[in-house]
């Protein structure tokens, strides 16, 4: 059996302080936040769904500090994952 490494995703990434990356395990999804206010912070998930659903309440459109363009950017990488 080979082992097959874990396929990592950057969200986005604005320094080494700020960013978001998903590391899909097999069938369980990692998620770490990188915050320079709140230091690390893990989720898992079973499946993209639960991910997909919490990433639209992380970064709901309407509560989100930035541009169309970068609310955008970040969830299409959400569902590229």
């Amino acid at each position: 059996m080979s082992h097959q490494p874990f396929k990592r995703h950057t969200i986005y990434k604005k320094d080494k302080w700020n960013m978001l990356n998903v590391e899909v395990q097999g069938t369980k999804i990692v998620l770490t936040e990188i915050s320079d206010q709140w230091g690390e912070e893990c989720h898992n998930f079973i499946g993209r769904p639960a991910m997909l659903h919490w990433a639209s309440e992380r970064f709901a459109k309407d509560k989100f500090d930035g541009t169309e363009e970068e609310w955008q950017a970040i969830m299409d990488a959400f569902k590229n994952v």
